[in-house]
């Protein structure tokens, strides 16, 4: 057999060598009214999930397609939808490809018309996800700074600038966020997550960005694709990784899809308009009823958000790739997603494996809302529930924490008594052994949808610092909301949304040059830092900025607070006492939420504290000889050995 191998291999080449290489000038390109979307935009090549294009134009449904003009690229299956304007195509790529490839188009009549796609090969991914080394900044990109103003009004886009209304677009974007990324970095955060910054063309509050009208575009008034991937690359410069906030659970009624449904089970619909009851228990409550469970798993979050079917497989996977696109072309490092436990848990489940089986390294969290740590806790991947489900999310945001922070510290008069003042953290940290791992709970004090701090605390600063020195030292990973380091409050006296999403003074050069704010981003404009009455969030002292970021400064270089583990000892008088510690190092944290100073028992600490009497104050560098301390009312103590 071994004379035949030379004359087939032969004839072989001389076969695929007399095929004509394609000529993409003898295909006419498809015009926009011809096909008018394809998802995903573009390709890589060594990727581990296999790429499914959903192609939409008038009958395209009708078509063939062909894989044209690039070797090692080729059609697998064609699937057509219910509706005739769709396609979904399974793509084959070699690992290794490289170019651009025809999707060539053949109508019934034989007329042709192409697309061309472009393949890249997979970037190398050596970086780090988000972990409880870093401390994360949430942004509101709308209301964080207005780096070009050219962009607060976009022809075509349904609404434009209106600062005067809290539920408004304010006009901040990407290109403010680039301006102070010195800023961030300052602060000690060393992530930062954006709230949506894809379309979001609705008639009504668009600026919060959580009803997406395209999955694949940035939404034109923040910036584009390319300026939020360029956005990554000077974060990643500045040491800052970029954390991505996307919504499977819904989209908007204005998405472009929504006048023509691939599939009529692509969202859920009911025979009129169905909320969810919020009440995700019911995923795991043994005792729930299936019609209370379809509710939450298929009504709407609210009228102009239509709820995703991800039980479609066409959907689950459309939102997969999705994911997959953001992360690889513009070089994220983590995943937020909203309003996680409103989607149906086992399909969510694969879309988790998907994403982390392309990229093992990437951090995913999760927002559960919840106050109950057991039912907090079922959503945390890597060990099965009892019922066997596991979700395979990596990160869970730890609402049990936050509520009872914030609780314990607006309770003063019989805080003393079990139950509540500071005895409130010292539970909600006793359920520690709930959780499957410590490393995955996302700490946080508020976030764009809490009342701003400045309201909840009543401008008292010295309850933030308390609450801040938590949130620092405390296991898990911290994530501080945009001007909470300045104990910012609510735009205006009404308790919408928009208004407790204020604006950054300094974020508006105009605001800033009219003399109506000082310029916050900036050590100058703190120092002129102002208390009145202006319809613009207030900061009741710079040295809070100081405060916040001298702490999270010390935390980034603390492994024993990225890593050790805790003792805490039970409350008395409304102080809250524990221990950070590894096998080189302690730090005690000593909280007195008390209107008394208090003494601190360090005799009670011997356990953990052994020997040891003097400690550095991390705040002020002083020796502070921890036996003999007084701790003066409303204050925080940490001292590190």
């Amino acid at each position: 057999m071994k004379k035949f191998i030379p004359i087939i291999a032969t004839a072989v080449f001389l076969i695929v060598a007399c095929i004509p290489a394609f000529d993409p000038s003898s295909v006419a390109d498809a015009t926009p009214e011809q096909i008018a979307h394809v998802e995903p935009p573009c390709w890589w090549s060594g990727m581990k999930n296999s790429l499914q294009i959903m192609v939409n134009g008038p009958e395209i449904g009708t078509y063939s397609v062909e894989a044209k003009g690039l070797g090692g690229v080729s059609v697998k299956e064609i699937h057509k939808a219910e509706s005739p304007n769709y396609l979904f195509i399974d793509l084959n790529i070699n690992k290794g490809v490289e170019g651009t490839a025809y999707l060539v188009f053949t109508s019934p009549d034989g007329s042709q018309m192409k697309v061309p796609y472009s393949i890249s090969p997979k970037q190398e991914a050596s970086r780090e996800s988000f972990s409880t080394k870093d401390m994360i900044y949430l942004i509101f990109p709308d209301r964080f700074a207005n780096g070009d103003p050219s962009n607060d009004s976009i022809e075509g886009m349904n609404q434009g600038l209106e600062r005067e209304v809290d539920l408004g677009r304010h006009g901040g974007d990407l290109q403010g966020i680039i301006d102070h990324l010195d800023y961030i970095s300052g602060l000690g955060a060393t992530a930062i997550w954006l709230t949506p910054v894809l379309e979001d063309n609705q008639d009504f509050e668009s600026y919060h960005g959580y009803a997406v009208t395209n999955h694949y575009k940035v939404d034109p008034r923040f910036g584009s694709n390319e300026l939020y991937k360029t956005m990554v690359q000077k974060a990643h410069e500045k040491g800052i990784k970029v954390i991505i906030d996307i919504v499977t659970n819904h989209c908007g009624t204005f998405h472009w899809f929504m006048d023509d449904l691939p599939f009529a089970d692509w969202i859920h619909v009911w025979p009129e308009y169905t909320n969810m009851n919020v009440a995700f228990s019911t995923n795991f409550d043994p005792n729930a009823s299936k019609y209370d469970l379809a509710l939450q798993e298929g009504g709407w979050f609210v009228p102009m958000m239509p709820d995703m079917n991800l039980d479609n497989p066409f959907t689950l996977k459309y939102l997969q790739q999705w994911a997959i696109w953001w992360v690889e072309y513009s070089g994220l490092d983590g995943i937020r997603v909203d309003t996680y436990p409103y989607n149906e848990k086992e399909p969510m489940s694969r879309w988790c494996q998907a994403v982390l089986e392309e990229y093992p390294w990437i951090n995913i969290v999760g927002e559960c809302w919840t106050s109950t740590a057991d039912h907090l806790a079922y959503w945390q991947g890597g060990n099965p529930n009892k019922d066997g489900f596991d979700s395979h999310l990596p990160s869970i945001m730890d609402f049990p924490l936050q509520e009872a922070t914030i609780a314990a510290l607006c309770e003063e008069g019989n805080a003393h008594m079990w139950g509540r003042g500071l005895t409130r953290v010292y539970e909600a940290i006793s359920h520690d052994g709930t959780y499957h791992d410590l490393s995955g709970m996302l700490t946080f004090l508020a976030n764009h949808d809490h009342s701003r701090l400045g309201d909840t605390f009543g401008g008292n600063v010295d309850k933030m610092k308390m609450a801040l020195a938590l949130l620092a030292t405390t296991r898990g990973i911290p994530q501080l909301y945009n001007g909470d380091e300045m104990l910012f409050s609510r735009a205006s006296q009404d308790w919408n949304d928009g208004s407790k999403r204020s604006d950054f003074p300094g974020g508006w050069k105009e605001d800033v040059e009219k003399g109506i704010v000082p310029d916050l981003f900036t050590a100058e404009g703190r120092a002129e830092a102002y208390s009145g009455t202006a319809p613009y969030p207030k900061t009741v002292s710079p040295e809070l900025h100081d405060f916040t970021a001298k702490l999270f400064q010390w935390r980034k270089n603390t492994p024993v607070l990225h890593t050790g583990k805790t003792m805490h000892f039970l409350t008395r008088d409304n102080t809250y006492a524990f221990f950070r510690y590894n096998g080189s190092a302690i730090v005690f944290v000593y909280v007195n939420n008390s209107s008394e100073p208090r003494t601190i028992p360090w005799d009670n600490y011997a356990e953990i504290s052994g020997g040891l009497l003097e400690g550095t104050n991390v705040l002020t560098g002083a020796k502070v000889d921890a036996s003999a301390y007084t701790a003066p009312p409303q204050s925080v103590l940490i001292l590190e050995f």
